[in-house]
């Protein structure tokens, strides 16, 4: 692995002539050392270049292989916890407990594909028996499995600076499936970055692997990144961050002479239901747990409650109430970068001018020394302004949230008609709210790519089943998650081989099936062996 454009304090030959960034304590504006240089062209260059010489050993790695990769990594994550989690406290102002929580997910995602690659049915193999005796012609072997793109580029996303980062799951993903990575760090929490690099650093040296398994970049701004994306070597992409960010990269990919894949995490509001039976009956804890949603991590959840579907009446006006206090007495929040906090600050400024938009509560921003906090803030407005002015659906990113009053079905319909895709879409209702609203249900399930019954849509399990996608622009390819093991699905291909002699096919293809995978033999699943037509009929 290469650390390349590495901190200040592992200075090298022609550092002198870099630019230099660092991170800063959004709580208290003081900037923090060491300094950290950005990358070269000529260092984005080798990256690309190791990555693509480690590809040849790298993509033929087994599943145990790369399972035991994988563990050590987290391991080596671990042993390092209490330095890691003091430096990104510093760098991102996020609680100590909730660092904390974000490291054990981090390792728990790396250990879960591990599991996944060892046990190695993600593979898919697929086998069609031939047919000497078909008519009108023979049918022959056909045999597919899914294999490793080649090296991946992942983005730090700010507002996970372990789980969706330098060993997060866009990493971890992409390496289960037999990919090199090649890390672009966040400018926001470079130290963070830097301590992880060397974790994997450490575990790409214990397990023998080539060194452009994994190479870590720093840089400030979008050249570092694009350089990266159109550098011909580079097979695909993992981003989290803003539509502006994603778009100009998804552009750039699919710009390319050779397009590649780029799977963009863009741009959430997450709409919430709250249908009438649930409202009449649940209000007040409604109430609370959107408060404790909208304003989780200081509202920078890409999962975040935007805005909140609610019928006109007096449940409404009561559970309103109950919010407005909720904001009243939320205390003030630190958000990432300045660049966040000033595009906060503008969205809430903008929202207050808007035509039939009224401002319910606001905590107002605090500035005392160097410090800067900003405060929750309430909107509210009814269906027919909303659906007059599309920007109302606009994500603000961080503590804020729209409430939407609408006075019968139809209004609420069209509303969910009109939405763009979201990852996430969340239901309060009663049994017989959801007869009365299937249709709704219907419609959400073409815009987002998790519904929500009854709960709140922060919060990710990193599970086998989690779908965390939606359609654009919550991300740039709607079929696809980034979160739970279906991930690894976005960094491979199908290869099928077809008439190939038993010794030259790759392991999950063999008649014996030595892995024990699961595989589909001639269109059903089993574990079994292939068996020739001889031994078919001495079978029977």
């Amino acid at each position: 692995m290469k650390l390349l454009g590495r901190s200040i304090l592992g200075f090298h030959a022609g550092a002198a002539t870099k630019e230099v960034f660092g991170a800063t304590n959004p709580r208290t504006g003081e900037h923090l050392e060491p300094g950290f240089f950005s990358a070269t062209p000529e260092e984005v260059n080798t990256a690309a270049l190791l990555a693509h010489q480690a590809f040849a050993i790298y993509g033929q790695a087994t599943g145990r292989e790369k399972a035991g990769f994988l563990r050590r990594i987290a391991a080596n994550i671990e042993s390092i916890s209490a330095e890691l989690i003091e430096r990104a406290e510093q760098e991102t102002a996020l609680p100590k407990a909730r660092l904390q929580g974000e490291a054990a997910r981090t390792c728990n995602q790396l250990r879960l594909f591990a599991e996944v690659v060892e046990e190695g049915s993600w593979r898919m193999a697929r086998i069609d028996r031939a047919d000497a005796e078909r008519k009108p012609a023979p049918k022959p072997d056909l045999r597919s499995m899914l294999r490793p793109l080649g090296p991946v580029v992942v983005f730090g996303a700010s507002n996970f600076p372990l789980a969706f980062s330098v060993a997060g799951g866009d990493t971890a993903s992409a390496l289960a499936a037999g990919n090199p990575v090649i890390v672009k760090a966040h400018s926001a929490h470079p130290g963070t970055a830097e301590l992880v690099g060397y974790a994997v650093q450490e575990a790409v040296r214990q397990c023998n692997l080539p060194e452009g398994v994994f190479s870590l970049l720093f840089g400030r701004g979008a050249q570092v990144g694009i350089a990266l994306i159109q550098h011909p070597l580079v097979k695909a992409a993992g981003f989290t961050g803003s539509r502006t960010a994603g778009r100009v990269l998804m552009d750039t990919a699919a710009a390319r002479p050779e397009p590649i894949p780029f799977y963009a995490e863009m741009s959430s509001t997450n709409p919430v239901f709250i249908l009438p039976g649930a409202l009449r009956e649940r209000a007040d804890s409604i109430a609370t747990g959107l408060h404790a949603s909208f304003t989780l991590g200081a509202g920078q959840f890409c999962t975040k409650p935007g805005m909140i579907f609610l019928p006109a009446g007096a449940d409404a006006s009561r559970f309103i109430s109950r919010l407005q206090q909720a904001v009243s007495e939320s205390a003030p929040f630190y958000l990432l970068t300045e660049v966040i906090r000033s595009a906060y600050c503008s969205g809430i400024a903008e929202r207050k001018t808007k035509k039939g938009v009224t401002l319910v509560a606001e905590k107002p921003t605090a500035i005392k020394g160097r410090e800067m906090s900003v405060g929750a803030a309430l909107f509210e407005t009814d269906a027919r302004t909303f659906l007059g002015d599309p920007h109302l659906a606009d994500e603000i990113f961080g503590p804020a949230t729209l409430l939407v009053r609408h006075f019968n079905r139809d209004e609420v319909l069209e509303a969910a008609r009109n939405l763009e895709g979201h990852l996430t879409a969340t239901v309060h209702g009663t049994e017989q709210d959801l007869r009365e609203f299937r249709d709704l249900i219907a419609v959400l399930e073409r815009k987002v790519g998790r519904l929500v019954f009854n709960g709140f849509p922060t919060g990710v399990e990193v599970s086998h089943a989690m779908v965390h996608g939606g359609p654009y622009p919550s991300t740039s390819d709607g079929r696809s998650t980034s979160v739970g093991s279906q991930a690894i699905f976005r960094f491979s291909r199908p290869v099928c081989y077809q008439g190939f002699p038993e010794a030259v096919l790759p392991e999950e293809l063999k008649d014996s099936n030595p892995l024990g995978i699961w595989r589909m033999l001639d269109g059903e699943m089993t574990r079994g062996p292939v068996l020739q037509p001889h031994e078919l009929q001495a079978a029977r």
